[in-house]
């Protein structure tokens, strides 16, 4: 963070002195108004509601230009990860700033392999859901519990209790996201295997069973991968801010984790591709797509067109093409071009992505348009949708937390409001009310 030769000024139309604030540099992407010392130099604050021009942070994870549609991990395009790397290699970088060497990443897949399995008596936690529970739901509970299992890791201040942490978020997540949907179809759950890779494991964990072998699919799990790696982080959005927010308090990473799914969980945030996938089953077929599209163009029809669109990429979803290409893949893996809900999507997207009303509004299918497709494909349930967000985004969250626990400007974090409601009063006896 470099501070700029440059100054900001802010002046005051009733005489009062005028104030300088120092503007600080990134390496990329807009300079900030550093105004810290504005309450106590002018007794006032700034008012920005959702923080659209506020940072409230200064991070070195994740960088996106909405207007170019670019999005990088550590500076690397995500364009190039998702092509040339594996989800635990993303994973590292995220964590560590570099991308590991083989030695690094052989240490680090053993290492996250060996902390899959969770604590036997987590089992009867589950036991205490009911089977028609929301795995979202299970999951805050669930990871928030991790913390009464594991004593050893839960001083914030230790940077070895927090890589430790680290590890076991990473490596639990996967296994509780499967258990909580064996639990809600009845199924036994099935134990994680360290023969297996990180994407493998959790295909076998979800779909496996006791009475045959699971057959892993390349083509599949590769699919798993890319959807893990493309949701693996995006700055500073409500979930993330949620978990720095916890965070700040001083309260151990298992309950910041837990925060951040509850925040996820919201439709506007992490429900976008199961609210994408419910719009197509709502459609139902091609023939009712002109009907659809019609109601979408009709501002009171209050009909919305989910999975397309972004709120910080106004141009493209760097994600989307990527998540495109392992969409087609998919479906011609598994021969289901023909099946009527993919079929609809598609016609859909090649309507979008020609029609003028939605090219002009920069209305472009976005990641998770087609990652509701793929996972559908894959057999994951509607309901699970975010839980294999959430399982994603862990590494996102558990970096972002680490570098604000390392942070020495980092305090707790306390917006300010503008106060709109009475002014001092009385109050009155009962008898005057």
């Amino acid at each position: 963070m470099n501070i700029s030769d440059t100054k900001a000024t802010l002046s005051f139309s009733d005489g009062s002195p005028s104030v300088d604030m120092p503007i600080y540099k990134g390496t990329i992407g807009p300079d900030v108004i550093d105004i810290r010392k504005l309450y106590g130099q002018t007794g006032k604050f700034t008012y920005d509601p959702g923080f659209m021009s506020t940072a409230a942070c200064n991070s070195s994870i994740t960088y996106i230009d909405g207007d170019k549609g670019e999005l990088l991990y550590r500076g690397y395009p995500i364009e190039q990860l998702a092509v040339n790397c594996d989800f635990l290699e993303t994973c590292y970088l995220l964590l560590n700033g570099e991308l590991p060497n083989a030695e690094q990443k052989a240490k680090f897949e053993t290492t996250v392999t060996r902390h899959t399995m969770v604590h036997e008596q987590m089992n009867f936690f589950f036991r205490g859901f009911r089977r028609d529970a929301h795995p979202m739901s299970v999951l805050v509970g669930t990871v928030g519990a991790l913390a009464s299992f594991y004593h050893d890791s839960l001083d914030i201040n230790d940077p070895e209790q927090r890589e430790i942490s680290a590890i076991r978020l990473i490596a639990k997540l996967p296994t509780l996201v499967a258990m909580a949907y064996k639990y809600s179809v009845g199924q036994p759950f099935v134990y994680p295997r360290n023969d297996l890779s990180y994407s493998a494991n959790f295909m076998r964990m979800m779909f496996g069973n006791p009475c045959e072998e699971y057959k892993v699919n390349d083509v599949l799990v590769r699919a798993l991968d890319r959807i893990l790696i493309l949701h693996a982080d995006h700055e500073q959005n409500a979930s993330t801010s949620t978990v720095r927010l916890a965070g700040s308090s001083g309260a151990n990473p298992f309950a910041c984790i837990a925060a951040g799914i509850a925040c996820l969980w919201g439709p506007a945030h992490g429900g976008a591709n199961e609210a994408a996938l419910n719009m197509l089953k709502e459609i139902g077929t091609v023939e009712n797509i002109p009907a659809f599209i019609e109601k979408v163009k009709d501002k009171n029809s209050g009909v919305k067109l989910m999975g397309f669109g972004h709120r910080v990429y106004k141009n493209f979803d760097p994600r989307a093409k990527l998540m495109r290409e392992t969409c087609h893949e998919v479906l011609n893996e598994l021969g289901l071009q023909d099946d009527p809900l993919f079929k609809l999507a598609m016609e859909l997207e090649k309507i979008a992505l020609n029609d003028e009303y939605f090219v002009s509004r920069k209305l472009y299918p976005n990641v998770d348009f087609y990652s509701g497709i793929v996972q559908s494909a894959l057999g994951i349930p509607v309901s699970l949708f975010t839980g294999i967000f959430a399982m994603a985004r862990t590494i996102g969250w558990i970096a972002q937390w680490n570098e604000m626990i390392a942070d020495p400007e980092q305090k707790i974090g306390r917006p300010r409001q503008l106060y709109v409601g009475s002014a001092v009063r009385d109050v009155p006896g009962i008898d005057k009310r």
